[in-house]
């Protein structure tokens, strides 16, 4: 799905001015992010947000988390669920299958626009690498077996490719977590917990934003800062009227 002309990884300095955080899966809840970046004090400026994928789908306003790729402080990666929907622009999946895990928001959207949507998504990497040595991490949607090489190499199998956006083994207990030696500290989501959750280089930060009893989780990079807001409760706070930086 990739377009070979964007790279399927994205290397980014350290920010030696401002603060890096990750935002967990999105899944349209803008309302919640609004209000989470008041929280943080974001300033646009000099902060920056890498997002784990799964912008789209389920939540309430999937349109308005995709026009979020357009903000120079927003850096997110592919998720299963953009991946999705590029699959169906490019008549490789069918709409009732997207439809099915959380697609339904697009059912009047004509092809056209579709397509329009998917050219826009299938520029994200499936990986960013942030700064080197002992400050650097890692940002993917599922889950990673390698080290900081293997990513570095950029060589990724269908397999492999596909265990970056649909992957669940390390989540559930069916992979072991020493196959990432060598790995940086590596920021995924896909899977929803409870809360923040470690397993060997991975970090879970999805924290099931559109599910009623979800929330929306940021993390600060490198540290234990956290920062989370239910969609319905940031929504009946006003966030709406929030402006983004």
């Amino acid at each position: 799905m990739n377009d070979p002309t964007y790279p399927v990884v994205c290397r980014h300095p350290a920010n030696d001015v401002g603060r890096d955080f990750v935002v967990g899966d999105l899944h349209g809840c803008v309302d919640a992010l609004r209000y989470l970046l008041r929280e943080i004090g974001f300033d646009g400026s000099r902060d920056r947000l890498f997002s784990v994928g799964d912008l789209i789908d389920r939540g309430t306003d999937s349109l308005a988390a995709i026009e979020l790729i357009d903000k120079p402080w927003f850096y997110p990666v592919l998720g299963n669920h953009e991946d999705s929907l590029i699959a169906v622009a490019t008549g490789s999946m069918r709409r009732q299958a997207w439809y099915a895990i959380g697609g339904a928001w697009a059912e009047t959207l004509a092809d056209d626009h579709l397509r329009m949507l998917a050219t826009r998504l299938a520029r994200l990497p499936l990986v960013r690498i942030v700064g080197e040595g002992a400050r650097r991490f890692n940002v993917l949607h599922a889950e990673f077996f390698g080290s900081d090489a293997d990513l570095d190499a950029a060589e990724f199998t269908d397999e492999t490719r596909s265990q970056m956006l649909w992957g669940r083994g390390l989540a559930l207990g069916n992979a072991d977590p020493a196959l990432q030696r060598g790995l940086s500290p590596t920021y995924c989501g896909h899977t929803p917990m409870r809360a923040v959750r470690q397993i060997g280089s991975q970090i879970f930060i999805d924290t099931g934003a559109f599910a009623a009893e979800g929330r929306l989780t940021i993390v600060e990079a490198g540290t234990d800062e956290r920062w989370s807001v239910k969609e319905r409760w940031a929504t009946s706070e006003g966030a709406r009227e929030l402006a983004l930086p």
